[in-house]
């Protein structure tokens, strides 16, 4: 049984690395990101949780020189040298057909598979949501870790999907290269709206 314990409010160090110093990365330093790193980064991004625990992300992480050459005609022109040079490239999908694993993942609920059946529309919000929400989890793990990313959703998805999901069950939802960021390549940091422009407590 799972003991309840004290939440402690995280160090400004970590609250940092996570968020307030966490940058998008258009460059790379030449630092590879091992097979052991990328076990530890999916052990942490799995664990948050999901709707029922459906976990409908699936990921391929495009690492060796071969797998990236293979993205390469799948990537619009602007994203291509930072994506080639990044140590790895997490090409992160959504799986439609997530409610065939509900009996493993999610025995509570293995009766709402007839419904995700029955309204595909239903399944495929609950399939994109979800999976974008692991794709986030996923993003924090690595910085987490120490590992800087970089986010993006310019590709091309037909050309993506019949390379590296085929078959048509798994389709690409965006991208994130992993490694060790050239703090260079940093933009300036872009506006955010203020608490009051966006939100209200009622």
């Amino acid at each position: 049984m799972l003991q309840q314990t004290t939440r402690e409010r995280v160090s400004e160090h970590c609250l940092a690395i996570l968020f307030r110093e966490a940058r998008t990365y258009y460059g790379w330093q030449p630092k590879p990101v091992s097979e052991e790193q990328l076990r530890e980064l999916y052990e942490l991004a799995r664990m948050p949780p999901t709707s029922s625990n459906i976990s409908p992300q699936r990921i391929v992480f495009v690492a060796s020189k071969n797998a990236k050459e293979r993205l390469r005609p799948g990537l619009k022109p602007g994203n291509v040298d930072k994506t080639m040079a990044a140590p790895v490239t997490a090409i992160l999908g959504i799986d439609d057909r997530f409610f065939d694993h509900l009996e493993l993942l999610a025995p509570h609920a293995v009766d709402k598979r007839a419904g995700y059946l029955s309204d595909p529309g239903l399944a495929a919000r609950a399939a994109f949501r979800n999976a974008t929400l692991q794709g986030a989890y996923l993003l924090m793990a690595a910085r987490a870790l120490g590992l800087d990313c970089g986010p993006m959703s310019g590709f091309l998805h037909d050309v993506v999907d019949a390379e590296f999901f085929p078959g048509g069950q798994v389709r690409s939802n965006f991208l994130i290269n992993i490694g060790y960021g050239d703090p260079a390549t940093v933009r300036t940091r872009a506006a955010r709206f203020n608490f009051d422009d966006v939100c209200e407590i009622l």
